[in-house]
Parts: structure tokens; sequence; C-alpha cells
């Protein structure tokens, strides 16, 4: 029978208790079938802190901490990971994503590693403490943006923590409206008018007309910069006048050109041509160098713009051609005008579709929306003016409604008889008004 071990106090060691060499106490446990060692300079509470030594909890303390945690189900590996670990850990788990959200998340590495916050205990965190975590990164300096793609890796991580089994509650579960300030700006579409300014101001002008086309293209299809970049001669069926897109270039920050899927699986669309917009395709093919090399993306070629390296050019050098020549137009004219990028281009195509009452099903397809909401959200811009159109537009649709009744002596009395009298309404509307409807 073993004897009963004891300190030098001749307090009997419980299982798993035991002295080191250097005095100090360590407590042996096993999870999952590992073993794991906690350890103290003071086996009780009453125990004294022998001199020079950190402050710490006993060792029986500990075991106590212990027994709760493994009671609960919960890991106590997780007691002594830190934040940093912890987001280590999850991105460890994120395999196959984009070179965009790599890029993110090495954004929030240099973040925490430079915060005291990601070398805090995980289990530490109280929702609190995440709170003021958010609340101090804002007063620093840091935009809504910014916090949001920190907050996109540190939820989803202490999540994994309580799956886990090593912490009870997500303490970064809480909405992000009403603890932080949204400082983005939203994108503006501009004016309809403004648009046609923009473009004449670019068309007649002699640095920025070799431009124009796209810039065309871009105001009047509502494509994202990235599948615009990524079209190639064949993605551009000029005999049926389709846009295919099925693919976005992008170029990562070290350099490397990649084809990504669209932003969505509805993304993945194709777009019809008007006949201006086939017109500016046609320009564009017909002035495309034929002396640069046809550089190969992953299976890719024939892209419409190259740059004087022969690559082809990207939404950076589309965003940098509409700052130059905005800021040329502001140089040049009183009245300025507002920022324009390539997604304000989108953003502008989608109001005026809106404007133009097209069905919210056929906008969201053109605009390669997944939800509908995304689509939706754009009709809730429409203001004053746009609600005074609508009512003369009712008005006078009920004035014509009358006038066919009026010639044909009936009124509707079926859903076919409706239909037809709804295609004499919206003819007289559009004689009288004399515009077209975009076959809306």
């Amino acid at each position: 029978m073993a004897s009963t071990r004891r300190d030098s106090k001749h307090r009997v060691l419980r299982k798993g208790e035991s002295i080191r060499a250097n005095g100090k106490y360590q407590f042996k446990y096993h999870v999952d079938g590992k073993p794991h060692f906690v350890y103290s300079w003071r086996l009780e509470p009453t125990d004294s802190q022998p001199a020079g030594k950190a402050p710490c909890l006993s060792l029986r303390e500990l075991e106590k901490q212990i027994g709760k945690d493994l009671d609960s189900q919960l890991d106590p590996m997780g007691k002594n990971m830190t934040v940093m670990e912890l987001v280590e850990r999850y991105l460890k788990t994120r395999t196959g994503v984009r070179p965009n959200t790599l890029m993110n998340y090495g954004f929030v590495r240099n973040i925490l590693k430079n915060k005291e916050f990601g070398s805090r205990k995980m289990c530490s965190v109280k929702t609190s403490d995440a709170k003021l975590f958010l609340i101090k990164m804002q007063q620093d300096g840091k935009g809504s943006s910014t916090i949001k793609t920190v907050r996109g890796v540190l939820r989803p991580a202490f999540q994994m923590a309580v799956d886990d089994d090593m912490i009870v509650k997500n303490p970064f579960g809480f909405q992000l409206a009403g603890v932080i300030q949204n400082t983005e700006k939203t994108r503006q579409a501009i004016t309809k008018e403004q648009m046609k300014k923009f473009l004449k101001f670019v068309h007649d002008d002699n640095i920025y007309c070799k431009y124009y086309e796209t810039f065309y293209i871009l105001f009047h299809t509502g494509m994202r910069i990235s599948e615009f970049c990524g079209l190639t001669l064949k993605d551009i069926d000029m005999k049926n006048r389709v846009i295919d897109i099925n693919h976005q270039l992008q170029r990562t920050s070290w350099g490397e050109y990649i084809i990504e899927p669209t932003k969505t699986n509805a993304g993945t669309r194709k777009l019809p041509m008007t006949d201006d917009v086939f017109q500016m395709f046609q320009a564009i093919i017909e002035d495309r160098p034929t002396d640069l090399p046809e550089i190969m993306v992953q299976g890719y070629a024939g892209f419409l713009f190259r740059d004087k390296n022969g690559m082809p050019e990207v939404a950076m050098h589309w965003e940098h051609r509409f700052n130059h020549a905005v800021k040329r137009y502001n140089d040049i004219f009183k009245v300025q005008m507002p920022n324009i990028t390539p997604h304000v281009c989108r953003h502008t195509y989608c109001s005026n579709m809106a404007r133009a009452r097209m069905n919210p099903k056929t906008l969201q397809y053109l605009m390669g929306h997944s939800d509908i909401s995304v689509t939706m959200n754009v009709y809730t811009h429409l203001g004053f003016d746009d609600a005074k159109d609508e009512m003369i537009r009712l008005e006078e649709l009920e004035a014509a409604k009358k006038e066919v009744e009026k010639v044909t002596g009936e009124k509707p009395r079926s859903e076919e008889h409706t239909s037809e009298l709804q295609s004499h309404l919206n003819f007289i509307y559009k004689m009288r008004k004399g515009v077209a409807f975009y076959g809306l």
C-alpha cells in the first residue's frame, strides 16, 4: 500500500496533487485522456504568498475551478487561451476563402496584435468588455467599416469557443447598432441630369474622351467594375447583343491576377444590350489594340482593356480615371460634380431603373442581387420629386383610362379585357409623354 504523501507542513496531498523540486504545488488532471497541469505556490487560500512570487490562486482554488468547468462540460483549456490564440484557431478552420477575405483576415490579425485586447484571456471577456473594445477602436479613429470587419472575425471565433464548450456565452453576440456610430458614407447615386452633364464633358474632353465608352456602359448596365474588367471578347455576343457575366477579375495586394466567380450566384447573368450600349462595345472592340500580347489568366484571354505591359486592367485603373475626370470637371465648372466611382455608376443605373418603374424582380436580375431586399432599398431612396412625378403619372393614366372607356364605350370586365385595356392605357400615356420605357 502506497504511503500517504504530505507537504512540508505535513498536510495530506490529494490524488493528483504533488510538489515539484522548486517547491511549487502541482495538480494533474485529464481531459479526453490527455494529461493537463496547473501550478501554484500555495496549497490552501490561507497560505502566505512566498516572497518575490507573483500573486496567484491557491492550488485547491484552481482545483475547484477545474471541477466546475468539468461538471459544466466546459473545456478547461480555454482558461489559458488568449483572444489572439482563439482567432488564430478560428482562422485555421476557414479554408477555401477568397483572396479579399484572406486580406481582411490579415488586417484583423495586425489590429489584434497591437491591441491589449488580443492578449487577454479569452474566457475573461464579458459582453461589456467586447462593447468597450469596439467603442475604444472608434474613439481611436477607426471607421465603422473597419470595426465591422474586426467584429466579423471575433464574433464567429467566440462562437466557435461556445460550440467547443470553452465558454458558455458569446460576448460578441450583440447587435452593433447603438454601440458604435455608423461613419460609413452612403454611396449616393447622382441625378440623371448630372450623369448627362458628366458624360457630355467626358465625350468632349480631349484627355478623357478615350474613356467615354466605358463610362457610358457602366452608367447604363449597372455592372460591377470587377465584372466589367473580367469581360473577354467571348463574353460579348455582338450578334445576339448579349453580355455574358459569369466571372470577375481581381488583382490581389501582392499583384496576382485571379479569376473569381461572381459575387453571388445571382451575379451570374446575361444582360441584353440596348442599341447605345451595343455601339459603345462596338467602338471598344474596334479600337482594341492588336499589338499587345494576349495574356491568359486562369484560362481566360481576350480581355477588353490592357495596360502598357499587356496585363488586363482592373478596378483600380477605372477608379483613378473617374477621380481624375471628376477633378478636371470641377476645375472647369463652377457647379461642382459629386464624387463618382464605378459603384456610383452602378447605383445610379439602379436608381434610374427604379424611377422608370421597372419591375423590382427584373431589376434584381439585372443588378445581380441575391436578395430582393437589396434591390428594394433603392426604391426607399426615392424622394419627394419622385413621389410627385408618380402622382402626376397616375392622374394621367386615369385620364387616359376614361378616354379609352369613352372611345370603346366599355369598362374592363375580365382579366383578359383588363390586360387589353392596360395596353391601350400604356400606349396612350407613352404617346402623350413622347418617351420610351425601355420595354418596361
